[in-house]
């Protein structure tokens, strides 16, 4: 069949890559993608979140299947349009897509069903988020508070401060950081202690099958330090997860989240993401993602063996619990190259130097997420975050050791990257 894949960043170099390795793909489409995208698939010059003209594109050009990669088009309702059409996509309708597109109503759809997270509250404005600051339902003075955004906000609308002074100040300064449309509303959050990780389903609206788990670095600097970012890098191991807390968390996130759409109506085939924090007193969501992750999908990606064209025909039709998804073994990981000024302005149109060394590396991946070509044919930086360097090995360690091998022969004026992902 024809398969679209929309969206433009590493995530989506991944999906189309692992659309490349099936036999039932006839042509691969991306809109709009990539520079690095182009060499596996035909880029389209459609933005993702022009839903009409993808419908359209989709219609003319005998496309079976759309995967979506992005939170917006999603948030956008590309899912309804397309079905409307008698288009088949791979996602949430919007009413889905609203769990990750206003965290104040993921926050309350948890409430309501009794899925476990941190104490909230939701304020229209500024000033009323720093009057229930004060009120001391967060603690006292020195008591860490996480301060949210309501709306999308591209991974930078969330800030962990460190005390009330600290809070005031983010919520003082949260318009300017994530948009003054996400930060309509703010919430407010008690800050959870425990491990971070985070789990992925695919599943059909009924039954659901389990990813491996993965753990993302979200700050910009080595030792989580400096500004939320997209993402800075992920590891992928087994072992982030006991047997007894993977079940633990089945039965108290993964089961009721899905039974509670259900209760709501809310039709879902595609990917949820959980992000959790594993607390003594067990597993509590920090967030809902109705798609893959960035750069979560590239170190699941390269594990997956099974036939991604059958998961996702086994999504669409209701069979996902006919369906046996395999994974290799082992670990995998996924360092980001970043532009200098990431994750503020960044600087673009540099060179990349090293690159066909690096992917001589063994084990070893490069993923594209922003990146174009000059004038003479050299792919060039194009974005905030440029590369995934990627690779997957028998322990964490292996995996770890290819890809900074990888990176070691990859160059730019003003590259950086974290030198601890794993860590």
């Amino acid at each position: 069949m024809n398969i679209l894949v929309v969206g433009s960043g590493g995530r989506e170099h991944a999906i189309c890559t692992a659309f490349r390795r099936s036999s039932k793909v006839e042509t691969l489409y991306c809109a709009p993608g990539n520079a690095g995208i182009a060499g596996i698939a035909s880029c389209v010059n459609i933005a993702a979140d022009d839903v009409k003209a993808l419908a359209d594109f989709a219609s003319a050009n005998n496309i079976g299947l759309t995967f979506v990669g992005g939170e917006v088009p999603l948030a956008l309702g590309i899912v309804d349009e397309f079905e409307r059409r008698g288009l088949r996509a791979i996602g949430p309708k919007a009413e889905g897509a609203k769990l990750e597109a206003s965290k104040a109503f993921a926050k309350s759809f948890m409430a309501s069903h009794g899925i476990p997270t941190a104490k909230f509250t939701v304020s229209h404005s500024a000033d009323f988020a720093i009057l229930e600051l004060e009120s001391g339902d967060f603690g006292g003075l020195d008591s860490n508070v996480v301060v949210k955004a309501d709306g999308l906000a591209a991974g930078k609308g969330v800030i962990v401060a460190k005390g009330r002074a600290a809070a005031t100040q983010a919520i003082s300064s949260l318009s300017d950081i994530a948009g003054s449309a996400a930060a309509d509303k703010i919430i407010l959050e008690e800050c959870l202690v425990g491990r971070e990780v985070s789990l992925l389903v695919f599943t059909d609206g009924e039954s659901f099958a389990l990813m491996p788990p993965v753990r993302d670095h979200k700050r910009i600097g080595d030792g989580d330090v400096g500004p939320n970012t997209g993402g800075m890098g992920t590891v992928s191991d087994d072992a982030l997860l006991s047997e007894a807390e993977l079940a633990d968390v089945v039965e108290r996130i993964v089961k009721p989240t899905l039974h509670a759409c259900k209760r709501e109506s809310i039709s879902f085939r595609g990917i949820i993401f959980f992000g959790l924090m594993m607390t003594a007193n067990g597993p509590m969501v920090l967030e809902y993602n109705v798609r893959f992750g960035d750069p979560e999908t590239q170190v699941i990606l390269v594990r997956l063996e099974t036939d991604l064209v059958d998961i996702c025909e086994a999504m669409l039709s209701g069979q996902l619990d006919k369906i046996d998804i395999s994974w290799t073994k082992g670990s995998s990981a996924c360092v980001i190259l970043a532009s200098e000024g990431y994750p503020g302005k960044a600087r673009t149109g540099d060179v990349i130097n090293g690159l066909s060394e690096a992917a001589k590396t063994p084990n070893s991946v490069i993923f594209h997420a922003g990146t174009g070509r000059d004038a003479a044919g050299n792919f060039v930086t194009a974005g905030g975050r440029v590369l995934g360097v990627t690779a997957v090995g028998a322990s964490l360690d292996a995996a770890l050791a290819s890809a900074y091998e990888a990176v070691s022969k990859i160059s730019w004026p003003g590259m950086q990257y974290r030198k601890d992902i794993g860590k």
